[in-house]
């Protein structure tokens, strides 16, 4: 997303990674000769799904990433199973935490406070790109708590499900960005491969297999993914972007493991 702002609007960078992904799964559909999905009912709750778990919380990452780190970025998508936690004990009577498992996404939320610098004051951090980010971490929780009650035990495929909700988010995000933005005056390769990677890898590949995860384990769980993100995003941002790296970050990030592994201990 970094470097897809660098050529492309916000916007833009969110709705070529929807249809990159949505083109990746289409293909992968047409491959496996299955349906797309069939009903009015399911395509509404798909929408909701699509604008929550897809056109929401892209486009406010991306607009983030105009104004924080990749890696602040990254750290603010962790937070995604503290909501997951909270939201799932009010709309989830199955998914209720255990202690090892309140202590573990404790000790997450440690570790990414270890990583922001939060002892001294969180010094340097934009409050709004900020503020965006974890509004968009937020979305997720939402989204798949959404998709858990609404969506799950359907006869219908994880792919069939998956490329429906990327299609309908597509389309919103199209709509949006016909009417707020401008073609740029130049397409350069860097940003327009790293949008193509950000929709066919980050997005298409990447939530088929979430649907499955959320289907098997249930969304607070699934959502433990996102304490990984910090990492990657770290060693990409101080490798391809040039981004300073201080001892917090590794130390946190060992702690945000740590807490993400008790979560997930059976």
């Amino acid at each position: 997303m970094k470097v897809g702002n660098r050529g492309f609007a916000p916007l833009q960078v969110t709705l070529g990674r929807l249809v990159a992904g949505s083109a990746v799964l289409l293909v992968v559909l047409a491959v496996k000769r299955q349906p797309l999905p069939r009903g009015a009912g399911l395509w509404l709750r798909l929408a909701v799904a699509g604008f929550l778990l897809n056109a929401l919380p892209f486009a406010l990452f991306a607009y983030s990433e105009q104004r924080i780190p990749s890696q602040l970025a990254g750290i603010c998508n962790a937070t995604s199973p503290l909501w997951g936690m909270v939201l799932s004990v009010v709309a989830l009577a199955e998914d209720r935490p255990s202690r090892r498992r309140v202590a573990g996404l404790g000790l997450g939320f440690l570790g990414v406070l270890t990583v922001l610098g939060a002892w001294q004051g969180f010094r340097g951090v934009d409050p709004l790109g900020a503020t965006l980010a974890l509004a968009a971490s937020l979305s997720y929780p939402i989204g798949w708590i959404w998709v858990r009650r609404t969506l799950a035990g359907r006869t219908e495929s994880h792919l069939t499900l998956t490329t429906g909700q990327l299609l309908l988010a597509a389309a919103q995000v199209a709509i949006v960005t016909a009417f707020c933005t401008h073609l740029p005056a130049s397409v350069e390769l860097a940003p327009t491969l790293s949008v193509l990677a950000l929709g066919a890898l980050g997005t298409g590949f990447a939530f088929l297999l979430q649907y499955g995860l959320v289907a098997e384990v249930g969304p607070t769980t699934a959502q433990t993914v996102t304490y990984v993100t910090p990492l990657v995003a770290t060693v990409a941002g101080v490798a391809v972007l040039g981004e300073a790296l201080h001892w917090n970050t590794p130390v946190g990030a060992v702690i945000v493991l740590l807490g993400a592994a008790l979560v997930q201990r059976r």
